[in-house]
Parts: C-alpha cells; sequence; structure tokens
C-alpha cells in the first residue's frame, strides 16, 4: 500500500513518520534510496546526514512494508526513487481512508497540471507535477490556485462521504469553475459539487 506521511522526528539510524495510525510509522535508514538514487549499505556519515534527507515537517511519499505482530506498528519503504521520497511544496489532507478507492494507482498527473496523490492511511497530497530528485520551478500564482481549488474539491467530496478517485476528482474540479476559490468552502457550494460529482461518476457506470 502506498502512504503519504509527514515526518515528525529523526531517531536513531531512522525517522518517526505520521501516517495517521495510532502510533508514528518507522523509516528506517537502510530503506530509503539516498540522493543519487542509491540503494546501498548506510554508514556512519549518513546516520549524521538523515535531517539532510528528511526533516521534521517533511512530507514524503513510501510504501508499507511490514506492520508489527505485536503493537501494530507500520514500517515504510522506498523500494524505488522513481516515485517514492521527499515530496515537493503542495497540500497535504487528511481524509478517513475508507474514502480511498482501493486501486493499483495511487499517482496520478491531472490535466490541470497538478499530481495528485492517494495514499491508503487517506492522506491525500496535491501538488505540482514533479520527477524525484529533480528541482521544481517556482510554483505560478496560477499554479497555486489549481492545486488550491483541487484541495478544497477533495475536502468537500470527504465531507459528503464521496469515495476518492482520479476522475471524480477532475470531476469536482470543472464543476467548481464556476466559483472562486474561497467560496468552495462554503457549505452549500461544497454539498453542490459532492452531489454533482457523485451523480456524474453514477451515470459513468451505467
Amino acid at each position: 500500500a502506498v502512504v503519504s506521511t509527514q515526518s515528525t522526528g529523526v531517531q536513531q539510524k531512522k525517522w518517526k513518520v505520521d501516517c495517521g495510525s495510532r502510533l508514528d510509522c518507522q523509516l528506517q535508514l537502510s530503506s530509503v534510496y539516498l540522493p543519487g538514487n542509491v540503494l546501498r549499505r548506510k554508514n556512519l556519515n549518513d546516520e549524521l546526514m538523515m535531517r539532510e534527507y528528511f526533516s521534521e515537517g517533511d512530507l514524503i511519499c513510501a510504501e508499507v512494508a511490514e506492520v508489527g505482530n505485536l503493537d501494530g506498528m507500520l514500517k515504510i519503504h522506498m523500494r524505488t526513487h522513481e516515485k517514492y521520497g521527499k515530496l515537493p511544496e503542495g497540500l497535504l489532507i487528511k481524509v478517513p481512508s475508507v474514502l480511498i478507492k482501493r486501486s493499483k494507482l495511487h499517482f496520478h498527473r491531472l490535466p490541470c497540471n497538478a499530481t495528485v496523490i492517494l495514499g491508503s492511511n487517506g492522506f491525500v497530497w496535491v501538488g505540482p507535477h514533479f520527477i524525484p530528485e529533480q528541482p521544481i520551478e517556482a510554483i505560478s500564482m496560477t499554479l497555486r490556485e489549481t492545486i488550491a481549488r483541487l484541495g478544497n474539491v477533495i475536502r468537500a467530496l470527504a465531507a459528503y462521504g464521496v469515495q476518492l478517485f482520479d476522475t471524480i476528482i477532475l470531476t469536482g474540479y470543472d464543476i467548481s469553475l464556476k466559483y472562486k476559490v474561497k467560496e468552495l468552502l462554503k457549505p452549500e457550494v461544497m454539498e453542490h459539487i459532492a452531489q454533482e460529482s457523485y451523480e456524474h461518476s453514477q451515470h459513468q457506470t451505467l
């Protein structure tokens, strides 16, 4: 399962990470790719540099590797540098995990120039298109507005219990274009977007 997470602390040879579960998740130093796309045996210098890789508050995309038998603690890892790692500037929205539609696809590059990652843990990241470890251009005001709009659409869908997947988010985004971004948090607007998006998705499946 793919999860979007937020680093909450650095400990000996591991990071504490908020995955939305009862306990913080663990990301072992030995389970990450280092800059330069290297997965190798880690040394003392790597341990000293841990905050250079991920520090408190950083948003991270990873994969669940193991669930503890006794305490249920999640251990996460990064099997490939092509998808997993530190996320660039963006929005992190927390919704009930049951609202994330089960799918093999978690990364969605939307035609509105933004990317959405639907984490199985209910953490939804919205931000610019990116390639891990590649520099990100400054985010334009237009893209910031797009990201904010998508975030408010996702909040509206989640508030009314609508299951989240890429096409319904895009539908909600299109419906939202008649409103200003700040208007999307009005209860009546949220209800309209959720209801119209859900009804549209139901018609599509008939």
